[in-house]
């Protein structure tokens, strides 16, 4: 056995494949959290836009009181900027996008994680696919795909939501001032509160 066990020698160094699997894993976690980051410093801005306090700011990102204010004084352009509207009637392609993310998380859960978008939805919101237009596509493809095959299960609200989004991402508007992942957050955010019957 001794003489078996000396045939299997430890490789001196690892391969360059074998490097490139193992960093290929952590860039995406670090690229996710650099990512995570600078949306967290772009929703101060607009929590400040509602009239938070710093304090407030603070407790609901789990961040001291002198990081907000830090975050906030880096971000300051000029005065106060006006509060964002969070009316779900937008038609900015970033808007629309984080409805069909909302849209698709509500299907996916419904039915169980059984869903067709189920896998491709995982892909988006860790990071290993982006929202491209491409990837957007896609992913309109599978939640119209559930919502016939599932149609049973679902309630209208889903259907009627998914025509309004899908209808708006055929001709969207332009983008406005707030980032593109700032628009996406909040209106999957609140498209998920609606159809949950949350607001």
């Amino acid at each position: 056995m001794a003489g078996d066990e000396s045939t299997h020698q430890t490789p001196e160094t690892l391969t360059e494949e074998q490097a490139g699997r193992m960093l290929a894993g952590m860039n995406e976690v670090i690229r996710a959290g650099e990512e995570m980051r600078k949306l967290r410093a772009e929703m101060i801005k607009v929590f400040a836009g509602f009239g938070w306090t710093q304090e407030r700011i603070a407790q609901l990102t789990d961040m001291s009181q002198p990081a907000v204010s830090k975050q906030m004084a880096k971000h300051k352009t000029g005065g106060p900027q006006p509060p964002m509207e969070l009316s779900l009637d937008q038609h900015d392609a970033p808007w629309l996008e984080g409805r069909l993310w909302g849209l698709a998380e509500e299907v996916s859960e419904t039915c169980h994680e059984a869903a067709c978008c189920t896998r491709y939805l995982n892909e988006l919101t860790r990071g290993k696919k982006h929202f491209t237009p491409e990837n957007i596509d896609r992913l309109r493809r599978l939640v119209e795909e559930d919502l016939r095959v599932h149609r049973a299960e679902l309630p209208a609200s889903y259907q009627a939501a998914y025509d309004e989004i899908s209808r708006g991402l055929d001709l969207p508007s332009k983008v406005t001032a707030t980032s593109a992942s700032v628009r996406r957050s909040i209106a999957h955010r609140i498209q998920r509160d609606l159809l949950r019957g949350d607001l």
